[in-house]
């Protein structure tokens, strides 16, 4: 067990490459802390890490909330006694073209894709520093790196994401903290389902490997990134996207 008994803190853990990540942590020993916008999606999602064998507790929490992720932080801390490792995977979409673009579906995927992860790495990275070991890894994207048509919040705060993990790993590294990024591709999650057909043949079509990718696929990438078999991983963009360059 590559994670066994590592005090694990995933964000966005309910649904999609969250859950697998979840799942696979759990599989891996991790102690699980899962969290999610949903009590009762957080409760099902912390029923299947306890089913898997793991050690598991789930918190209702917004990340976009400075003060429930302290408070969330702070009560990890107070059971377990350390925190080893933060997923930063929280994520959403609100696609339009630059000139249709609102406000509203601007800030919204910058509130959570961007600043919910330094509001994260910055409340988990005073108790990682003191214990001279921890590892943040952040969910950046393949449009981080290339762009996307319709999403310039997106594409924005993705590549936001890198800024942050390159910058990390040199503030953070000394101190025997590790920070890494993982770029998926496109990967069948739920955040999907409203894609028609022909587009997703579209999408499937794009990629090198002619399919999309699974959240397990990039859950694996997580597990290896977290574990002392990445010791030497730091300030890294690890695409997992089949070969897509969008």
């Amino acid at each position: 067990m590559r994670l066994k008994d590592k005090v694990s803190i995933i964000t966005g853990a309910a649904q999609g490459i969250g859950l697998a990540t979840a799942l696979k942590f759990a599989a891996e020993g991790a102690i699980v802390i899962v969290c999610d916008m949903k009590p009762e999606a957080v409760d099902a999602a912390v029923a299947q890490c306890r089913e898997a064998g793991a050690q598991a507790t789930g918190f209702a929490v917004d990340v976009t909330d400075r003060g429930a992720v302290d408070a969330m932080v702070a009560a990890v801390k107070a059971q377990f006694g350390r925190i080893d490792v933060l997923v930063n995977n929280a994520g959403i979409t609100r696609d339009a073209r630059l000139q249709k673009m609102t406000i509203e579906q601007f800030d919204a995927v910058i509130d959570v894709n961007l600043r919910a992860v330094f509001h994260c790495a910055q409340a988990v990275a005073d108790t990682m520093v003191a214990q001279g070991a921890g590892v943040i890894l952040n969910a950046s994207s393949v449009v981080g790196l290339y762009g996307n048509f319709g999403q310039t919040n997106y594409a924005a705060a993705k590549f936001g994401v890198i800024g942050f993990t390159k910058t990390w790993s040199r503030e953070l590294g000394p101190k025997g903290v590790r920070v890494n990024a993982v770029a998926p591709g496109f990967i069948e999650t739920p955040i999907l389902a409203t894609i028609p057909d022909k587009v997703m043949d579209q999408m499937r079509a794009e990629v090198p490997l002619r399919r999309l990718g699974r959240p397990e696929e990039i859950a694996n990438v997580y597990a290896f990134l977290a574990s002392d078999e990445a010791s030497y991983v730091n300030g890294a963009v690890l695409e997992v996207a089949g070969g897509l360059t969008v």
